[in-house]
């Protein structure tokens, strides 16, 4: 059967053991974001702060031939029928923990100079996702203009924050103008910037991994209520990887909010939060089916399909099956959509020209 031809809103990159060490100065590189595997765990170091996960033989064994060659990457997309993609970082999600001013833009240029030199200029089928300094808002706002410069179309900032910084603070405010002023997305990838175990017990695996999804939609919630969008109505802001059909649930919460207690909601938006939530928020889903229905059913069409490749919940080897199971009997127009459509809305890939 023919391929079913998608753009990915949703998958990674895995950055070469010795990025920052190779490329930070000798001052910088021994605090900069690192990983030593054991026999059984894996331990990381950024800035000080260590994490240790488990090893797991299968993730290893499961790796696509393309994780780590470009060249590779772009015949799995091939295989796959993937034409386009926006890629994340993988280890580059933990300089979001760097605090220290210096260290986290040195981090973060070294992985968006990589990014371009490596992969960007590798192929036009890519688009990265440049990281930001969170140590420094002036910082940031520097990174963004520099990576604009560079031929970067979207930016990437995690779900979670300090307290304190959460995303409704003024203490943002020159991002979002920035951004908007760059034409850059920013994308939020969820389980980023917290610790990814919530919760320890009984069913904590799938306990884990739905908690990832909550902070993208308190996201969206702070952007939307605290006037971010109402004020930056050219800016548009990615979800990655956390569904779909929440939004519109979001939403109809959102206004009943803003209706039913309208004399303390402040700041006073220019049109609902849902008509600001279906203007300007985008997500990404693989394997979500009820994130067609968002689209066909409740009428929020920034919905895009993601493969995640090559992370463990990606679709690599079945995104065919996926795609089929996913749009059967769904109007074409419905599945270009979320599957072409709406990923151009945000980015340029060249046209994919039949063999």
């Amino acid at each position: 059967m023919d391929k079913i031809w998608v753009n990915s809103g949703d998958s990674h990159l895995l950055e070469p053991a010795d990025l920052w060490t190779s490329r930070l100065p000798a001052h910088l590189a021994d605090r900069a974001p690192r990983s030593e595997r054991g026999d059984r765990h894996e331990t990381i170091y950024v800035d000080n702060v260590i994490q240790r996960r488990a090893l797991n033989d299968f993730l290893d064994s499961f790796r696509p031939p393309g994780a780590y060659d470009l060249t590779l990457r772009l015949a799995d997309m091939d295989a796959e029928g993937i034409w386009g993609q926006l890629v994340f970082p993988s280890m580059g999600f933990w300089t979001v923990l760097i605090t220290d001013r210096e260290l986290a833009a040195a981090s973060v240029r070294a992985y968006n100079d990589w990014c371009r030199e490596e992969i960007m200029n590798g192929s036009p089928r890519i688009v990265g996702a440049a990281i930001l300094s969170m140590a420094s808002t002036e910082d940031a706002v520097a990174e963004i203009e520099r990576v604009a410069g560079m031929g970067f179309q979207c930016v990437f900032l995690p779900t979670v924050v300090a307290d304190g910084k959460e995303y409704a603070q003024d203490h943002w405010e020159p991002v979002w103008a920035a951004a908007e002023a760059a034409n850059l997305t920013i994308a939020f990838h969820i389980g980023t910037g917290s610790d990814a175990k919530a919760f320890r017990g009984p069913g904590a695996a799938v306990i884990n991994y739905v908690e990832t999804t909550f902070p993208g939609m308190r996201v969206v919630t702070h952007l939307v209520a605290a006037g971010v969008l109402d004020r930056h109505p050219r800016l548009r802001i990615l979800i990655a990887e956390g569904g779909a059909s929440w939004v519109p649930a979001l939403a109809d919460r959102m206004d009943e909010g803003y209706r039913q207690h309208g004399n303390w909601a402040l700041p006073k938006l220019s049109a609902l939060p849902s008509e600001l939530i279906y203007r300007q928020v985008y997500t990404s889903f693989q394997h979500d089916v009820s994130a067609v229905p968002a689209v066909t059913a409740m009428g929020y069409r920034n919905v895009m399909w993601g493969d995640d490749y090559p992370h463990l919940e990606g679709t690599y080897g079945h995104t065919q099956k996926t795609l089929r199971e996913l749009f059967q009997d769904v109007p074409d127009e419905v599945r270009h959509t979320i599957t072409l459509d709406t990923f151009r809305k945000l980015f340029t890939v060249p046209d994919r020209v039949e063999a």
